[in-house]
């Protein structure tokens, strides 16, 4: 049973979660200015993810010049993994590949502690990428601590590309952010992901 299959009675049975949907997880961050090379990028990239309007598209032309931007913005400091396998625990559903993963590392060959997951909605349905999404954190939570690096928090988002969700996995509380972002707020967007990311 992969990421994509595990169910919101899974998180809550067998993982002992519980799920808050009433927060507003990064009202307190300001917006950030995003960089000329982005913007252009945007412009073009928009109407031409719009137009093809495939899963692929939106991931290519949308949501990884987004993360991109997090690691130059971050010097580098970040890096950046999309399409990788991250199998923790199979018999549980922590198995799969992980649409994209941020880690807090500047090691770009390796995956490596800490990870912040990040998943994009598939079909344009982001309430069913948010499971997905927390099995990923799930599993970054294990992959950090045998890692040696005990991060009290993960983050997360499931995005269509044009729609931004987050969460946030602390201790047995799974947090999903009450707000949605529309593309139209990439400056808000983007603050969110460098408030993840530090």
């Amino acid at each position: 049973m992969p990421y994509s299959t595990l169910r919101i009675q899974d998180l809550q049975t067998h993982f002992g979660l519980t799920i808050n949907q009433t927060a507003n997880l990064f009202a307190h961050v300001p917006k950030t200015a995003i960089s000329d090379l982005l913007r252009k990028l945007l412009d073009d990239y928009i109407p031409l993810a719009s137009a093809i309007g495939t899963e692929k598209a939106r991931s290519e032309f949308l949501i990884a010049p987004i993360l991109a931007e997090v690691r130059r913005r971050t010097n580098y400091q970040v890096s950046l993994f999309s399409g990788v396998e991250l199998t923790i625990d199979p018999d549980r559903g922590l198995h799969g590949v992980c649409d994209f993963v941020l880690s807090r590392s500047p090691g770009q060959f390796f995956l490596t502690a800490p990870i912040v997951m990040m998943v994009e909605a598939k079909n344009e349905n982001i309430k069913g990428g948010i499971v997905q999404c927390i099995g990923e954190m799930i599993a970054a939570r294990c992959f950090n601590e045998r890692e040696g690096n005990e991060q009290t928090t993960i983050y997360g988002a499931v995005t269509t590309g044009t729609i931004w969700r987050f969460l946030q996995l602390t201790e047995q509380t799974a947090f999903i952010d009450q707000p949605e972002y529309y593309i139209d707020q990439v400056d808000t967007i983007l603050a969110i992901l460098l408030e993840m990311v530090r």
